[in-house]
């Protein structure tokens, strides 16, 4: 797939004509949508996945990848994960929590680097040609992905406590403006963002079609928020998932970013006077 592979390592999303391109070249294809969407209207060949398979499973360490490498790339070539061959992933960019994105930051951090998601996610690819299917598909046929972790795109919590307030870090809190204001609504121990954040609700980066704003407009509000193309950016939100989708497009577009995957679940249930909240309205837009 020469003509359509050149830039995949540096293009973490494809329009939908060029995913439906991969896919008719064998690309593999990944359905991140909730699971009741996913029984009634199927995407051929999609397998349908979770970022919670691929996750831990305690509190408050849920937003985290699994820690053993060899239990993850057994579940990663189960799935049909391949070391060279793309990897589409599609979610519901409208009513969803930016699945496909998290997914895709897994896979690049841990080795993949031609894993993509569809811009628009399933409306666009539907409307892009690809048929669906009420039948159950065939079983992937097992992948030979390996994992090779990388840390250009996650950083852990003691990582970030330790350069908080750094002249060049620009933290993003990607989440509802009342998470932000100090409301729990998903499970955080206590509310607030993390001293020094920003806020940016992840789907300010799309329109109402769930398809991603132009890349001057998305330049735009990173630099509303003092963010240039040489700032180191940490987003966060719950549980890493937001955030990671949020990792992919400001990567995409051209920023040095990281998505801290312990997020509010890790960093609210640990110790107060070491790992501190604000509740204050400054950086909140």
């Amino acid at each position: 797939m020469p003509n359509l592979l050149g830039n995949l390592a540096n293009n973490w999303i494809v329009n939908a004509d060029l995913a439906k391109q991969l896919l008719e070249q064998e690309a593999t294809l990944l359905d991140a949508r909730a699971p009741i969407l996913k029984l009634f209207c199927r995407l051929p060949p999609a397998i349908p996945v979770t970022w919670q398979e691929f996750s831990r499973s305690e509190f408050p360490h849920k937003g985290k990848i699994l820690e053993n490498n060899k239990v993850l790339t057994q579940k990663l070539q189960a799935i049909g994960i391949c070391q060279d061959k793309p990897v589409i992933v599609v979610a519901d960019s409208v009513k969803g929590w930016g699945e496909d994105g998290r997914i895709v930051w897994m896979l690049r951090t841990l080795g993949q680097e031609k894993a993509v998601f569809v811009d628009g996610g399933y409306r666009a690819l539907i409307k892009a040609g690809i048929n669906r299917v009420k039948s159950a598909n065939n079983p992937p046929k097992t992948g030979d992905f390996v994992i090779s972790r990388l840390s250009n795109w996650e950083i852990q919590r003691d990582e970030l406590k330790a350069i908080l307030g750094n002249e060049n870090l620009v933290i993003i809190d990607a989440r509802e403006p009342r998470e932000y204001a100090g409301k729990t609504p998903y499970g955080e121990q206590r509310g607030g963002h993390i001293p020094g954040a920003v806020h940016l609700y992840y789907k300010q980066l799309m329109d109402k079609q769930g398809k991603l704003l132009s890349r001057g407009e998305i330049v735009a509000i990173l630099q509303q928020k003092g963010v240039s193309q040489s700032t180191q950016i940490v987003s966060y939100c719950s549980g890493g998932i937001r955030s990671a989708w949020l990792t992919c497009v400001l990567t995409n577009v051209g920023f040095c970013a990281k998505n801290y995957a312990g997020s509010m679940w890790e960093w609210s249930a640990s110790p107060a006077d070491s790992y501190p909240l604000s509740i204050s309205f400054s950086g909140a837009g």
